[in-house]
């Protein structure tokens, strides 16, 4: 892999918006896939390690807990390792990890090495694979990101839908050792979509170059200074709002159906109908953000995404029957397509290439806090009312919130600090009018001797003077 260096993305390269660029979008969709549906496909070998354990639910569910902390908690971690070694290196690693667990967790005894291993190795391995897929799919689509990030965010949900069947026929044969031992290794996977993640080459540099390019790549290894970035404040601040309600309505739209006296497989089926809309949602929702007239405005269409989530999740609170939830899942499914769809290309949008790798680390360490809080809350809440209605109406008043958050910060903060660099760039260019101008006679000599140097070395051409804009009077 030759020396390690700062993984800065190289400023002079333009990003391919295709070619090697759709190999490393199939390496984002599988790692994306892998890490939202992982832990929630986990969940079909709880019975067996309650039975094995003699354990309860409350215990097993710690797992999935522990991945998605993980996932989300060492997002920082995550940034200083991309910064200081680069993208695929932390990748391979990462997958090495998320494999490595998991085999380990096929030989526990007891489910404290369960939370060690499949909890915390692999859900490191998961981390360490996610954010640099985010990071090069960046860097390698510009005109065409919001499409990339579409279809990326697609493999969640169509990961969603083959690992749950999956880890069931893998439990029926061989147990939730033998399943743990197959899912290890499908793990492996990320390493091949990390080999992917080919860095973009810089242009070839001069000798004279190489020292400011080499001082340049002595940076910080995580850059603290997006917080100085108003637009990167008030997503951080609406993101995690939104975590609070945003995965409250899967977590417990099963037992609500339940709960109405519908069959478990009926009920079950309400996930496989919201998954199945998203599929579609995400990619459509992408290629309308890309659009020309939407992508300046995507930071709205996001805000929108948010609202409409909101808005189901109140009118979900109303369904008293089952043709209600499936008409809550259906809308449910496009608005959760839209938000995953957009979150990430509205922070690639507003923080730029360069600073992505340490702003995405700092806004998932956020959004661990609130991913933490906000299902076991909603579950204390149910215990106290016993009724559904008022953890989706509190999930809808939550999600609502961050689009208020977001949208109004937007129009009113960062719209008038857009204007400010325009005032900046008019500044800069009157100053250097005013040095032109203010020249000494010194300058003027310099200047004059540089022109007789220039006259000399250019060739003629056919024996006639050949003009120059700068030397003509």
């Amino acid at each position: 892999m030759g020396a390690v260096v700062a993984d800065d993305g190289p400023t002079g390269v333009k990003a391919p918006d295709g070619g090697w660029g759709w190999a490393v979008l199939f390496g984002c969709f599988i790692i994306t896939g892998f890490s939202y549906a992982f832990p929630k496909a986990v969940s079909v070998f709880f019975k067996e390690l309650i039975r094995e354990f003699g354990i309860g639910y409350s215990d097993t569910a710690w797992i999935s807990s522990i991945l998605l902390a993980m996932l989300y908690g060492t997002g920082p971690l995550c940034s200083v390792c991309v910064n200081r070694f680069g993208c695929r290196p932390v990748m391979l690693v990462g997958g090495l990890f998320a494999s490595m667990g998991m085999v380990i967790a096929s030989f526990c005894t007891s489910i404290v090495q369960i939370y060690l291993t499949a909890g915390v190795i692999t859900g490191l391995g998961l981390a360490l694979n996610f954010q640099p897929s985010l990071i090069m799919l960046n860097r390698y689509f510009d005109k065409r990101r919001p499409l990339a990030n579409g279809l990326s965010a697609a493999g969640s949900p169509v990961f969603l839908c083959a690992l749950s069947p999956l880890g069931q026929i893998l439990q029926h044969e061989y147990g939730w050792r033998g399943g743990f031992l197959i899912l290890g290794g499908m793990l492996l996977n990320c390493c091949v979509c990390g080999a992917l993640m080919r860095p973009l080459e810089p242009p070839k540099k001069s000798e004279a170059t190489k020292e400011p390019a080499e001082k340049k790549m002595k940076k910080k290894l995580l850059d603290f200074s997006v917080f100085k970035d108003g637009g990167f404040v008030i997503y951080a601040l609406a993101a995690s709002i939104m975590v609070l309600g945003l995965f409250v309505p899967p977590v417990f739209v099963v037992s609500y159906a339940k709960d109405l006296g519908y069959q478990d497989t009926k009920a079950a089926f309400l996930l496989t109908i919201l998954g199945f809309i998203d599929i579609f949602a995400r990619p459509i929702c992408g290629m309308v953000a890309g659009l020309k007239w939407v992508r300046p405005r995507c930071v709205y269409l996001f805000s929108f995404a948010m609202i409409f989530n909101g808005f189901t999740d109140l009118m979900g609170s109303m369904s008293v029957d089952y043709g209600g939830l499936v008409v809550f899942c259906i809308f449910f499914g496009i608005s959760y397509g839209m938000v995953g769809a957009l979150q990430f290309e509205v922070l690639m949008a507003i923080v730029g290439t360069q600073k992505f790798s340490s702003a995405i680390g700092l806004v998932l360490l956020a959004e661990a806090m609130a991913v933490l809080i906000g299902p076991p809350s909603a579950g204390k809440l149910l215990d106290a009312t016993g009724r559904y209605m008022f953890v989706f109406i509190i999930a809808g008043i939550e999600v609502t919130t961050s689009a208020l958050v977001l949208a109004l910060g937007n129009f009113f903060c960062i719209k008038k600090k857009s204007e400010e660099p325009h005032t900046k760039e008019e500044a800069a260019e009157r100053e250097e009018l005013n040095k032109s101008e203010d020249k000494t006679p010194e300058d003027a000599k310099v200047d004059s001797i540089e022109v007789e140097q220039f006259l000399k070395d250019e060739p003629e051409k056919n024996g006639e003077v050949v003009t120059n804009p700068e030397t003509c009077v």
